[in-house]
């Protein structure tokens, strides 16, 4: 979206290669291994973290690991009262279509799907976004259908093995393994029982070990306990900061992850996070898909207040049109429009693309409380109320295709010289002006 540039690399020679060149997999030309932008962005933000205003996006399409049938989501062919689910294919074709569209920076996928998309088909080859695959699973992911796993205190557990991500089969070879995603997503949930919980640390560190000899680089998500009352929930978001910084402090700089993933818990504990360690890069979880205005408030507040990554799973597979949703998502996280605006943007798309929303634009734009743990135990979290006018007030309908100012149509005057836009050197108004026309040429109108 942002115009990702091709990383300058030559084709390499054996015994020649410069010093810092990536790594190309046998097989794999040179000319097809682009930048990633997750890469450029971390750089960013360890580069300036109290100033830059670098922000990642991943698609978390790994709920295969976690929901089975219904991983993918409804499929809107079911009739009244049917409950049928779309398929596998149809849940990994959208993944191909948002790789395509760019927008996102991470596309989080099953071990399975990853040895589709990554390394079969190689959809990422001259793609910005950078395929990752969940490296564990946890019982409190198991959900079945009339299963209680969930419902007990989550154990730690690994169906993935490291070499299948990176290459796809066991025992990898070195030049192989770059084949397949090399970031993970390793997932830990304390209860606040000693017992369990230094079990979970103990198969922690197994991890990060293996992955610091084999060079797989993972981001953490701690979880909030799926046990009730394990802890006053007044000190929930304290008590996952604290265990956050308690379960690193061991841990040199090769075994680190490279963001966090977490439930936000408002404003006070990510700021509190984020001052402790302005090198610990946090991302927020989405939870449950819940309303249009809950997802952008959640991902404009905690930008607010210091998180610097977003996985949305639920928020974005749930959506009534998925590239739009990524789109609007990220022109909240740009500064381009504020979130109640992109709730009646986005259903002035549905209507131009005849899509039946799922709920009418008054209920989508108030803010619902969204349960935040896989299994739905009730742990939930609400976004901070909007600071400006009610959602209730009357506002009339922004479009993607509605004709804007002349001041505010003349990007071009600002674009670098490849052809892509410089956002730095345009103003709020040219850059709705730049994304409204982005989505009416994607969308129509």
């Amino acid at each position: 979206m942002t115009g990702w540039k091709p990383i300058p690399l030559r084709r390499r020679i054996r015994g020649l290669t410069p010093p810092g060149s990536p790594k190309v997999p046998d097989g794999v030309p040179v000319e097809k291994i682009v930048q990633k932008s997750l890469d450029v962005k971390l750089a960013e933000i360890h580069a300036d973290p109290g100033g830059s205003k670098a922000f990642i996006i991943a698609d978390a399409k790994d709920a295969d690991m976690a929901f089975g049938m219904g991983s993918a989501g409804v499929s809107p062919e079911r009739h009244d009262g049917e409950v049928r689910f779309k398929t596998l294919a149809d849940y990994r074709q959208q993944m191909r279509e948002i790789v395509q569209q760019g927008v996102v920076d991470i596309m989080l996928m099953s071990t399975h799907t990853n040895d589709l998309l990554t390394i079969q088909e190689r959809i990422f080859d001259k793609s910005h976004v950078t395929p990752a695959a969940r490296a564990n699973d946890t019982t409190d992911v198991h959900i079945a259908r009339g299963g209680r796993h969930y419902q007990s205190p989550a154990m730690p557990f690994r169906s993935a093995a490291l070499d299948h991500i990176q290459c796809g089969h066991l025992d990898c070879d070195t030049n192989e393994r770059q084949l397949g995603a090399n970031l993970g997503l390793y997932s830990v949930t304390f209860n606040n029982d000693p017992e369990r919980d230094l079990e979970t640390l103990r198969q922690f560190k197994v991890f990060r070990e293996e992955a610091e000899r084999k060079k797989f680089r993972y981001f953490l998500e701690v979880f909030d306990p799926n046990i009730a009352n394990v802890v006053d929930p007044e000190l929930l978001g304290a008590f996952i900061n604290d265990l956050v910084a308690r379960s690193l402090a061991g841990v040199a700089r090769p075994g680190r992850p490279a963001f966090l993933k977490i439930v936000y818990h408002g404003p006070q504990a990510m700021e509190e996070l984020v001052r402790y360690d302005p090198h610990l890069v946090v991302g927020i979880l989405g939870g449950s898909a819940g309303t249009t205005l809950d997802a952008f408030q959640l991902i404009q507040q905690a930008q607010k207040y210091g998180a610097r990554v977003a996985l949305f799973g639920r928020k974005i597979n749930q959506a009534e049109n998925q590239l739009a949703f990524i789109e609007f998502l990220r022109l909240i996280t740009d500064g381009v429009i504020a979130p109640e605006e992109a709730v009646r943007a986005y259903h002035s798309v549905l209507e131009k693309l005849g899509i039946r929303p799922h709920r009418p634009l008054e209920e989508d734009l108030q803010l619902k409380t969204g349960v935040m743990s896989y299994g739905g135990s009730g742990k939930t979290i609400s976004a901070p109320p909007p600071q400006s006018k009610p959602v209730t007030e009357p506002k009339p309908p922004v479009s993607v295709a509605t004709p804007v100012a002349k001041e505010a149509t003349a990007p071009a005057a600002a674009s670098s010289p490849v052809g892509a836009p410089n956002f730095a050197k345009m103003s709020s108004a040219e850059k709705l002006a730049y994304h409204r026309e982005r989505l009416k040429r994607m969308f129509g109108g």
